[in-house]
């Protein structure tokens, strides 16, 4: 078997948000009622899902824990939407998603374990110890309030006022979040030249 193949921080990028854009530019252009373009949104999206796994595979020759925990969110979640016909079910998955991330890099702060590092599949050069436990800090805060944020959002709105958060609230909230923390990774000895190397998905 080959050796693990590393990919550039742009393709990574690309299969973690590629089907999250993919799923807007299809409820964009659906016509029809709203329950109408959400499905449609929805198929499209879990076909991008497994595209993302596919190309990760071939690529770089493994697919990261961040990504397959996601896919899997979105083929359960979005199989549901489709059976039912109901769009509350593709609208909860981000909950589950930053909830699973949550408790899972929240499990490594109470164990010393660098989870994140392990999720992320990659490491940043030179980033200490308390770096990376900061950083796992950070990030399980942010993804319990961004858990929380999102259940507010669907349940007391529209399911347009809530793809439009996802789009214009929730992916700028997570890279300016990301972003954010690179002044503090600076001082923990992560080389400038590779900040930010990696973003944890949007849900």
């Amino acid at each position: 078997m080959s050796e693990p193949r590393n990919a550039s921080a742009g393709f990574r990028l690309a299969l973690d948000y590629g089907p999250l854009l993919v799923f807007f530019a299809v409820n964009f252009l659906t016509p029809g009622a709203t329950i109408a373009r959400i499905i449609a949104a929805t198929v499209a999206f879990m076909i991008a899902m497994v595209v993302a796994l596919a190309l990760s595979w071939f690529r770089t020759g493994r697919v990261s824990p961040m990504l397959l925990i996601s896919a899997v969110l979105v083929l359960v979640f979005g199989g549901l939407t489709i059976w039912f016909h109901d769009e509350r079910f593709i609208k909860m998955k981000p909950t589950f998603v930053y909830a699973i991330f949550a408790a899972v890099l929240g499990f490594g702060l109470a164990t010393g374990r660098p989870l994140l590092q392990s999720l992320l599949e990659t490491a940043y050069p030179g980033l200490s110890e308390e770096g990376w436990r900061k950083l796992t800090r950070n990030w399980t805060i942010f993804f319990v309030l961004m858990a929380v944020l999102n259940e507010a959002v669907w349940r007391h709105s529209s399911t347009d006022f809530w793809v439009g958060f996802k789009l214009w609230g929730a992916i700028p909230l997570t890279l300016l979040f990301a972003f954010a923390n690179v002044p503090m990774l600076l001082k923990h000895g992560l080389q400038a030249a590779s900040a930010p190397d990696t973003i944890p998905p949007e849900g």
